[in-house]
């Protein structure tokens, strides 16, 4: 089913695939450029952020988003940044251990929240040093957004 969560094995091998050889700022600078595009293209009414360890290299906000998706943004952000998986892994995770992500790690969701759309940006032979987050549509939107355009940046 087109809307049905992945499983967490496939969203394993989803952040096995989406590596990169580097990350540069010019890099952050296209991958957050393009998820705008396509955004604007499908009317989508995104904020698009982009990060590497800690430093904010790219960030966005189209019509009709508020300061709360920024919140969002930093809230996902920072469930990739502590676990080191995209924010629907985690949360796929609790889900396939049967609870949630609240119950089982008792974070503070103002401070954390594992919704699709935050994933982590992972340099092989380096590991996790970023992350490419979107906030605006429902979670597996958020979260299939940014891996398309990944996934089309990667392929360039």
């Amino acid at each position: 089913m087109a809307d049905s969560f992945p499983s967490l094995a496939e969203l394993a091998a989803e952040e096995e695939q989406l590596r990169f050889d580097g990350f540069t700022n010019d890099d952050a600078w296209d991958l957050g450029s393009a998820i705008v595009a396509v955004a604007r293209r499908d009317g989508a009414p995104v904020a698009v952020d982009v990060s590497r360890h800690g430093h904010q290299l790219f960030h966005a906000a189209l019509p009709w988003t508020s300061p709360d998706n920024d919140s969002w943004i930093q809230r996902k952000a920072r469930v990739v940044h502590r676990f080191g998986h995209s924010s629907l892994f985690v949360r796929q995770a609790s889900i396939e251990r049967g609870t949630t992500f609240e119950e089982q790690f008792g974070l503070d969701p103002q401070l954390y929240a594992a919704h699709g759309g935050a994933f982590p940006v992972v340099v092989r032979s380096v590991g996790p040093v970023g992350a490419v987050v979107v906030s605006g549509l429902p979670q597996l939107e958020d979260h299939r957004m940014v891996v398309a355009a990944i996934r089309a940046h990667l392929g360039r």
